[in-house]
């Protein structure tokens, strides 16, 4: 069977095509991955190569054990996956203690995954504990005006979500647990990873100042969704601002109203 062909793998090209479309993935910006699920690595496995020189994932996952992952190269820049999957896209299999990988298909003309595997994993772990299997999808992007609002905005959560809640009524129905911000650190290292998985806790949005946004979530459509609505919230944020600043805004008042219609959980602390 073509791997390429497997429709886990089609839906995953999708995303960093339309990620590419919307101006997130400059050069080699961002990268992606999918925890994929047993049926869909039987259906693949008489193509893959067996495990061999596994490597150091930095960070310890031992939910993770045996899992099989889709995940990007690092390097590679996304406007390629779809000329070239095999080379630009990767599955690698994590050891039995959850502490290293190995490729068992793709980067056909050599290379790793996405120098963020380690923060993938690792929000990966604490996602499906969080969510019982669910969520299998983690996705990091570059989009201009969220890292713009990293400028200005104060680098906390409740200054966040607030913004960015205030910006469309479907915010809060889409993320009504609000948003994590990680102050600038270097990427790529366990210590972003760490910090990222801390509010990987809590939010299904963690922010990279001036860096990026990763997003988690159950599927393909949700998770890209998710960042194409945070996105869009951030870039009436800032045609806001450059109007001169909110005249009027949605109050703590009508966000209660809207949680009590949508029987939405809106986290109260972003509501004083």
């Amino acid at each position: 069977m073509n791997v390429a062909e497997a429709k886990f793998v089609k839906d995953f090209i999708r995303v960093t095509d339309d990620g590419f479309k919307k101006g997130w993935h400059e050069r080699n910006g961002g990268n992606f991955s999918y925890r994929i699920k047993t049926e869909e690595v039987a259906s693949i496995r008489s193509v893959l190569r067996p495990p061999e020189k596994f490597a150091p994932i930095g960070v310890s996952v031992p939910n993770l054990a045996g899992e099989y992952f889709l995940v990007t190269g690092s390097g590679k820049h996304m406007r390629n996956v779809i000329l070239c999957p095999e080379d630009n896209l990767a599955i690698a299999v994590i050891d039995a203690k959850g502490e290293n990988y190995s490729v068992v298909w793709g980067l056909a003309n050599g290379g790793r995954p996405t120098s963020e595997f380690p923060t993938h994993l690792l929000n990966h772990s604490i996602k499906k504990e969080l969510t019982h299997d669910r969520y299998r999808v983690i996705y990091h992007s570059h989009p201009a005006n969220v890292i713009a609002l990293t400028f200005v905005l104060p680098l906390t959560d409740k200054a966040f979500t607030r913004a960015m809640w205030e910006m469309m009524t479907e915010c809060p129905v889409i993320f009504p647990q609000g948003i994590g911000v990680v102050p600038w650190m270097v990427p790529g290292g366990r210590d972003i990873a760490i910090a990222t998985g801390e509010l990987m806790k809590k939010y299904d949005v963690a922010i990279w100042a001036h860096h990026g946004i990763f997003c988690a979530g159950e599927d393909f459509d949700s998770t890209f969704g998710l960042m194409d609505t945070v996105e869009k919230s951030a870039e009436i944020c800032v045609k806001v601002i450059a109007m001169g600043g909110k005249k009027q805004t949605i109050t703590s008042r009508n966000f209660e109203d809207l949680a009590c219609e949508f029987q939405i959980d809106l986290r109260k602390e972003f509501l004083d």
